[in-house]
């Protein structure tokens, strides 16, 4: 049973550096989550106004939005390593590891949406992201597997966005703001569609996995 996702920067000697300076600084499992949270409440309001802007204005927050995104990436890395490589879990630390994913997820692509004044689209990208993780959560309740395989798990819904709004900065390539947003437009179709894909993935894992 697989119930960890496998992240290969989990390995990494900086990984393991910023682990042991947060574990040293009484740092816990559960506030490294809540910041992710408030790393994403950044992306989705960079994301919000950046698209809106053109110019130099728009070049920064949307960069911002992007590392934001990394950031958040970063913190939900963090949490389980000090948790389990420092152990410094906590008991209601299922709880903050899968909750602010939640929150981080639509924040980030609902604050996108209206900005690209495309709320249904930000919500239902949104929505498509909850339910892989609701369906995971689910296999793991029925069958004990924890099921992370894509083609749009977390870690691959932020590498979409991210790339995307880097691209985006580069309007004058792209005809201007109007065709750097058709690149963000295109990105949270991808990640709803590709969602949508890892959520029947699952599903029908799962229910194999119900059956045999």
């Amino acid at each position: 049973m697989i119930d960890r996702r496998p992240i290969a920067s989990r390995d990494t000697g900086w990984a393991h550096a910023l682990t042991q300076l947060l574990a040293r600084h009484k740092i816990s499992p559960n506030q490294i989550s809540i910041v992710s949270m408030g790393f994403a409440v950044l992306a989705g309001l960079t994301f919000y106004f950046g698209v809106q802007l053109s110019g130099a204005g728009r070049v920064v927050l949307l960069l911002l939005a992007a590392l934001f995104c990394q950031l958040r990436l970063i913190c939900n890395l963090l949490d389980g390593l000090v948790a389990v490589e420092a152990g410094k879990g906590e008991a209601d630390g299922a709880f903050w590891n899968e909750a602010p994913d939640r929150v981080s997820d639509t924040v980030i692509f609902v604050g996108l949406g209206y900005g690209l004044g495309m709320p249904s689209l930000g919500w239902t990208a949104a929505a498509m992201a909850i339910s892989t993780a609701y369906i995971r959560e689910l296999g793991r309740a029925t069958t004990g597997d924890n099921d992370f395989s894509g083609p749009m798990a977390k870690p691959h819904r932020m590498a979409v966005v991210t790339f995307a709004g880097v691209l985006a900065c580069f309007t004058p390539i792209f005809g201007g703001a109007a065709g750097g947003n058709g690149i963000l437009i295109a990105a949270l179709w991808i990640v709803t569609v590709g969602a949508l894909i890892t959520s029947i993935r699952r599903s029908s894992y799962m229910i194999a996995r119900l059956r045999a």
